[in-house]
C-alpha cells in the first residue's frame, strides 16, 4: 500500500541536494589536507582530515534522510559523526598546531579516542523514538529523548570543542594580525572561524528548530567558508618559489 506524501515532505525532498554537495565539498577539503600532509607530515593536518571525513558521512546521512525519509542507522550516524564527534578533531587538530608538543599532541589523542569510542558507545544502545523520524528534519531530543545521553552528547562534547575551535583560531589570527606577509593566512583563519560559526552556530540552532532549509543551506555554506579560508590560508605558501 502506498504512502501519501503530505505537500511540505514532498517540497523539501530537493533539499537533499545541499547536504550532498556539502558533503563532496568536505570531502575535497579533506583530500587537500591528506595531500599537505603527504609533503609536511604535519599531524594536524591528517587530524583535520578526519574531522572533514566525519562531516562528509554525516551530510550524505542527513542527504539520504531527506531524500527517501529518516531511518534509525541513517540518524545515528549523523548524531554521532556531524552533532558530536567531528568538532572535538577540528579543535584538537588546532591546539596542536598552536602548541606543536609531543606530549600535548599524545594527550589530545588518547582524548580524542575516549570521546569517541564513548559517543559511538552511547548512540549505538540508544533508543530510538521511530515516531520522530518521520519529520523531515528530526530532533535529537524527540528521537533519543529530553535530558538522555545521547541528546547532551553535544552540549557536554561538541558544544565546549567549538568554543576551544573558535578560540583558537581566533588566536592564531591575533597574533599574525600585524605581520603583511601573513595577510592571507590572516584572513583565511578569519574565515575558517566564520566557516565553523555558521555549521556550529547557526546550523545546530536550526536543526535544534527542525528546519530543514536552512540547515540545509548551513551546511554548505559553512564548509565553503571554511574550505575558502584554508585554500586563503595556504595559498601564499603555497605559491611561494621553493629551492
Amino acid at each position: 500500500m502506498l504512502t501519501a506524501v503530505t505537500p511540505a515532505t514532498a517540497m523539501l525532498r530537493p533539499m537533499w541536494v545541499f547536504p550532498a554537495a556539502a558533503a563532496l565539498v568536505a570531502v575535497l577539503f579533506a583530500a587537500a589536507l591528506v595531500r599537505r600532509y603527504a609533503g609536511s607530515r604535519r599531524p594536524y593536518e591528517l587530524v583535520w582530515a578526519l574531522a572533514l571525513l566525519m562531516y562528509a558521512g554525516a551530510s550524505l546521512a542527513v542527504a539520504f534522510g531527506v531524500a527517501n525519509g529518516w531511518t534509525s542507522g541513517e540518524f545515528r550516524l549523523y548524531w554521532a559523526l556531524g552533532a558530536v564527534l567531528n568538532v572535538p578533531f577540528l579543535a584538537a587538530g588546532e591546539l596542536d598546531l598552536l602548541f606543536h608538543d609531543r606530549s600535548v599532541r599524545w594527550t589530545l589523542y588518547v582524548l580524542l579516542a575516549f570521546i569517541t569510542a564513548y559517543t559511538v558507545a552511547v548512540v549505538r544502545t540508544a533508543e530510538i523514538h521511530t515516531a520522530a523520524l518521520a519529520q523531515d528534519l528530526p530532533s535529537g531530543k524527540e528521537v533519543f529523548g529530553d535530558g538522555t545521553a545521547a541528546h547532551r552528547l553535544p552540549q557536554v562534547v561538541a558544544i565546549p570543542a567549538y568554543l576551544v575551535l573558535l578560540g583558537g583560531t581566533l588566536w592564531s589570527a591575533w597574533r599574525m594580525r600585524d605581520r603583511p606577509e601573513l595577510r592571507d593566512r590572516f584572513r583565511g583563519t578569519l574565515l575558517i572561524a566564520f566557516g565553523a560559526t555558521i555549521i556550529a552556530g547557526f546550523g545546530s540552532a536550526f536543526a535544534a528548530l527542525g528546519y530543514l532549509v536552512p540547515f540545509s543551506l548551513s551546511l554548505l555554506v559553512g564548509i565553503c567558508v571554511m574550505f575558502l579560508g584554508f585554500l586563503r590560508a595556504a595559498r601564499r605558501r603555497d605559491l611561494a618559489p621553493t629551492n
